[in-house]
This record gives C-alpha cells, structure tokens and sequence, in this order.
C-alpha cells in the first residue's frame, strides 16, 4: 500500500509563488516517474510537469520558466515550485507517482489542492 501527502497549494496574488510537495509513502520499492497534473473548472486533467528517477524533466509550456519540478528521492518527496503566478494557473493541482512494490508496480494520485491566484 502507498501513501501520497499533499501540502501547499491556497490563494495568491498574481505574481506570486507557491510550493506544492507531495509525499509517498508505504511499503516501496523504488519511485520511478514522479509529477504534478492539473484540473481546471470545465477543463480536463492536463500535465504540468514530471521528472524521472535521474531527474530529467518535462513541463508543459505554459509554465516553463515559471514553474519547477524537483525531488527528494530520500524522501519519496515531489515538489512544484510555482513563481509568477497567473489567473489561468487556477485549478486543481494532483501529484502522480508511480513505482514498485514488491508486489509490483503502482501508479497513485494524491489528493487535488486547490491553487487559487487572484487579487
């Protein structure tokens, strides 16, 4: 069984910034793919952002050079690093982690967080 924390995400002002972290937990083996989805009202789960076990990331352009993904592999911890925040940032933000147990692999989602930016 595998566990996933999420913290940060709340309300901003345009411009600012917020950390999302997301902490998995349970009985792993390894992490392999670790990353942030978004949800906007009336739109689909969309990508946002993932980084492998080497630590190779993908984000999608709308917020390259705004956001960073990173990880703690120590921790079993994803995080998301959101700087110049916009309105149409809005959404529901979920993390996805996926690995092995040692009754094979698995692919969780954590809990949504709301991220909220507005004046």
């Amino acid at each position: 069984q595998v566990q996933l924390v999420v913290s940060g995400g709340g309300l901003v002002q345009p411009g600012g910034s917020l950390r999302l972290s997301c902490a998995a937990s349970g009985s792993i083996f390894s992490i392999n793919a670790m990353g942030w989805y978004r949800q906007a009202p009336g739109k689909q789960r969309e990508l946002v952002a993932t980084i492998t076990s080497g630590g190779i990331t993908n984000y999608a352009d709308s917020v390259k050079g705004r956001f960073t993904i990173s990880r703690d592999n120590a921790k079993n911890t994803v995080y998301l690093q959101m700087n110049s925040l916009k309105p149409e940032d809005v959404a529901v933000y979920y993390c996805n982690v996926r690995g092995r147990t040692g009754l094979g692999r698995f692919d969780y989602w954590g809990q949504g967080t709301q991220v909220t930016v507005s004046s």
